[in-house]
């Protein structure tokens, strides 16, 4: 076989097999690991509920991703499957703050604040998760964001040692819902090149264990 040839039956099968791994994991590799609100009194009980930030308008206005996000969360907590909420989001300038306004919403809602804990630096997916273990010194938790994310925030959790279930937290029909299942596809190949390749290490700091008493 001409060498071209080669290459490009090499390049092709990659391409199937890079292309078939993505479906796998997010279809069904994480199946049993994701609930949904029907499931809500059989999900395992965790310390925490992992928030992940997704926008808010300039407004003020969480998105509606944002805000099925908490109000999901927040159901964990009434319902006693988790203790604590993380909200985790980007808060890279003055003017933006993905925390501080989970953290307004969660109080309007009733929740306590001393049972609210907020990350200021999950800038990504990955971020969130790492922070979520050498920072804030989880163990274990669920995760709370929609059905499309969910896979690979489970897959980086999981493959951080981070002891982790979904809840998924889609709420409504999103406008653009086909092009986040879309960009699932290179993010899983990202978070894949962070975890084995790259070994990224976010931004860190002194731990701030969100159980300081724990054994």
């Amino acid at each position: 076989m001409h060498p071209f040839l080669r290459l490009t039956f090499a390049c092709l099968g990659l391409g199937v097999a890079a292309a078939g791994w993505a479906a796998w994991m997010l279809t069904s590799r994480y199946a049993r690991h994701i609930y949904t609100p029907e499931e809500l009194n059989v999900i395992p009980k965790r310390s925490v509920a992992i928030v992940f930030g997704a926008g808010y308008w300039p407004s003020g206005a969480l998105s509606d991703i944002l805000r099925d996000r908490l109000d999901s969360a927040i159901e964990l907590y009434l319902d006693g499957r988790v203790e604590k909420l993380l909200f985790s989001g980007d808060n890279r300038f003055v003017d933006y703050n993905e925390p501080g306004k989970m953290l307004e919403y969660a109080l309007e809602q009733g929740i306590p604040e001393e049972d609210i804990v907020l990350d200021y630096a999950g800038r990504r997916t990955y971020d969130t998760c790492y922070r979520a273990r050498d920072i804030f010194q989880v163990e274990d938790a669920i995760l709370v964001t929609q059905r499309y994310h969910l896979p690979r925030a489970l897959y980086i959790c999981q493959s951080l040692d981070l002891e982790a279930a979904g809840y998924i937290a889609d709420r409504m029909p999103y406008v653009r819902i086909r092009w986040y299942w879309m960009r699932e596809i290179p993010a899983l190949w990202g978070s894949w090149w962070d975890l084995h390749i790259r070994h990224t290490v976010p931004v860190l700091g002194e731990p701030l264990p969100i159980f300081p008493d724990k054994d």
